[in-house]
């Protein structure tokens, strides 16, 4: 997206963007009205404009007509999406959400993560979406609980940019240590993860991998210490190199305390940052409950829209291509919000002319001149008569010393 966006009305601009060239095969869509890429569009567009339920999304994309000819569609209604959205083949979906992280990923190849010591990070773990108790028994937990998880590797670019470049969806009681196999991944950036994941066997599997990580552990792993470095930071208990198990390849340990004096005990490959930078590192963890709080409230997946399991799956890579789609634009703008601030403004002017958002980012703060003093009425008894009532000021009295 190019800053002279002009007048078209800003969703169909970013619904463009979305790559589903591969969706345009008569064969793909035969016999239906409504096509996949057309869905795709509407549910992504959903989530950006946080439409409630089949019957709002419906509504919206009948009240304009550029919306209706950019999906191709003469009328709908919500039924028509709550079958197709069950039917979609996740496959198809979840491709072209690869395919946009891969853009994200494109335009943040420059930025070197938390620090240029640091680098990028790899951030994995899951969180829960609760389901309807009488409606969805393929996801029973326990009495009362029904639930799916969303298993996620979140990427750090900078301070202020994440993405998730990989999601696996499960039933509820997956583990995350169940799921790390296909979460963690040799990759170019180091792993950071609580304590679901650095199990004995996880860990002698990514040193044989070569997989750097930073990882809390359990206090049933047996260590054994090689070698002292002096803490330089008071938080920090312990900085060793150590083996454990059967593993002969070291690893550095870390014991920090927090300001609720809770011990935390952390396995790491890297040897080459200061113990702080260690602490930072896994500080930094919590960008992934944020994120999950984020797309929750913001992107309306607290309430799910199917209770099929391929519903389910085909929501959460739609509300993720949604979060992505904006964060491409905010990249493409050269938007120095954050996406969290961005994604709010995309969404005041999603139904406008695109280029009234330019307006609003490119807008001047007027500098503040602070608390001014208030000028003490004038008048008989210092009455001052406001709209709707009169206020009468009265001097303090201080004491005569």
């Amino acid at each position: 997206m190019s800053k002279s966006i002009g007048q078209r009305m800003l969703i169909c601009q970013c619904l463009s963007q979305l790559p589903t060239e591969d969706l345009q095969c008569p064969l793909l869509d035969y016999g239906k009205k409504l096509t996949t890429e057309a869905l795709l569009r509407i549910g992504v567009a959903a989530h950006l404009d946080q439409m409630s339920s089949y019957s709002h999304i419906e509504e919206k994309i009948r009240a304009y007509t550029d919306l209706m000819k950019l999906l191709n569609v003469n009328g709908i209604s919500g039924s028509q999406i709550s079958r197709r959205i069950n039917d979609l083949s996740t496959e198809v979906v979840q491709s072209v959400f690869i395919k946009v992280m891969a853009k994200v990923r494109h335009y943040t190849r420059k930025q070197n993560g938390i620090s240029n010591a640091i680098g990028r990070l790899d951030i994995v773990d899951s969180t829960e979406f609760r389901l309807p108790e009488n409606m969805c028994d393929w996801a029973f937990i326990s009495k009362g609980h029904n639930a799916v998880k969303m298993h996620t590797r979140l990427v750090v670019t900078s301070k202020n940019t994440v993405f998730p470049d990989k999601i696996v969806p499960s039933t509820g009681n997956v583990t995350d240590f169940e799921s790390s196999d296909v979460i963690i991944e040799e990759a170019n950036a180091t792993y950071v993860m609580d304590r679901g994941y650095g199990s004995k066997k996880n860990l002698m599997d990514w040193l044989d991998k070569e997989i750097d990580f930073v990882a809390r552990i359990g206090k049933n792993l047996v260590l054994y210490t090689l070698e002292e470095r002096e803490p330089t930071h008071s938080s920090v208990l312990k900085d060793e190199t150590v083996n454990f198990g059967i593993s002969n390849e070291p690893v550095r340990y870390i014991e920090f305390v927090d300001e609720k004096n809770q011990v935390y005990r952390i396995l790491t490959t890297r040897f080459d940052l200061t113990d702080v930078e260690i602490l930072e590192i896994y500080k930094n963890r919590w960008l992934i409950e944020l994120f999950f709080k984020w797309i929750k409230g913001h992107l309306k997946m607290r309430k799910i829209w199917s209770t099929k399991p391929q519903g389910i799956w085909n929501h959460m890579f739609l509300a993720l291509i949604a979060y992505g789609l904006s964060l491409l634009i905010k990249l493409q703008l050269n938007s120095t919000k954050t996406a969290w601030n961005f994604f709010r403004v995309l969404q005041i002017y999603l139904f406008q002319p695109a280029d009234r958002i330019l307006n609003e980012l490119n807008r001047r703060k007027k500098p503040s001149k602070g608390r001014q003093k208030v000028q003490k009425p004038l008048g008989k008894k210092n009455l001052f008569f406001g709209d709707t009532g009169i206020v009468m000021v009265k001097e303090k009295k201080t004491k005569k010393k």
